[in-house]
């Protein structure tokens, strides 16, 4: 029902930002992401053909930007066949309660991702005592609310097809949620890993800010299942993909990405996964 739609209650602007904030990159010609503070969504379509998707809808207050940017590259009053979402973050669904009641377009997510969305279930908060950087020591101001999205989110179709993506598929990835999913296009391997893999430091407020490239494993205060995370980034890397776009940090191809991908799986227990941390001692005492 339209009317029950919300935001997560706790829904606030997140006072952190990166040098790349604002602005986007074509990676390939239907392929577009755009950098919101932190977090990247992505535009999937050519810009001439009129239809194409979103993936993912940025921070709390992020609707307009994404309007904006939607314009600039397909027009004036455009709007999505649909929305997918690699996860129910706050940082992956801040502006989607506002363009669902605008665009009344379809959304997308993992079967298991479904009580974070219809208003359900609470996210577990962040982990603040994570061994980690400044970012994960303030992480208890992210809010962790469901929002409720009513009859308007749908589960992702079992056989891993994508509505309005012929192209990609969808590869379930848990461990920093129970739903995560990454999308995969085969024909030239691009790979967008939302959480499950990302290029940059997450807990490092100075390389957030400069987005400086290293692949990582997922922000170590929102993920809760550190062997389902191993499992995951072992499945990506399997894959090969000649380019990753990350929900967080800048696009990555090449040598660089082959490299750093082998070193994450090789060293994920030392590198990615932390020391101590109310998820990692509980997950251990079992």
């Amino acid at each position: 029902m339209d009317e029950e739609r919300h935001e997560a209650r706790d829904n606030k602007f997140i006072p952190m930002t990166s040098i790349t904030s604002g602005s986007g990159r074509e990676v390939i010609n239907d392929v577009f992401y755009y950098t919101d503070q932190i977090v990247n969504y992505v535009f999937l379509g050519y810009p001439d053909r009129g239809e194409w998707v979103l993936v993912d809808a940025g921070l709390p207050g992020a609707a307009d930007d994404i309007r904006s940017a939607a314009a600039d590259r397909f027009g004036e009053h455009s709007k999505p066949s649909a929305i997918i979402l690699t996860h129910g973050h706050f940082d992956h669904v801040g502006g989607l309660i506002e363009l669902v009641e605008e665009w009344g377009v379809p959304v997308y997510a993992h079967e298991l991702e479904m009580p974070y969305l219809t208003g359900e279930k609470r996210y577990p908060e962040p982990d603040t005592g994570v061994e980690g950087g400044l970012l994960a020591k303030i992480s208890g101001i992210y809010p962790n609310d469901p929002i409720n999205l009513g009859n308007a989110v749908k589960p992702l179709p079992d056989d891993h097809t994508i509505p309005g993506l012929d192209d990609w598929e969808w590869i379930h990835t848990p461990g920093h949620s129970p739903g995560h999913v990454a999308f995969y296009r085969k024909n030239d391997s691009l790979l967008l890993s939302g959480d499950a893999v990302i290029t940059v430091r997450q807990d490092s407020f100075y390389n957030v800010l400069m987005q400086n490239d290293e692949v990582n494993g997922p922000p170590r205060y929102l993920t809760t299942d550190w062997e389902a995370a191993r499992k995951s980034v072992e499945k990506l890397a399997a894959l090969n993909p000649d380019m990753v776009i990350p929900g967080h940090g800048t696009a990555m191809q090449g040598e660089d990405l082959t490299k750093g991908l082998k070193k994450l799986v090789q060293t994920f227990d030392q590198t990615a996964k932390p020391d101590y941390g109310r998820y990692v001692d509980e997950q251990d005492k079992h």
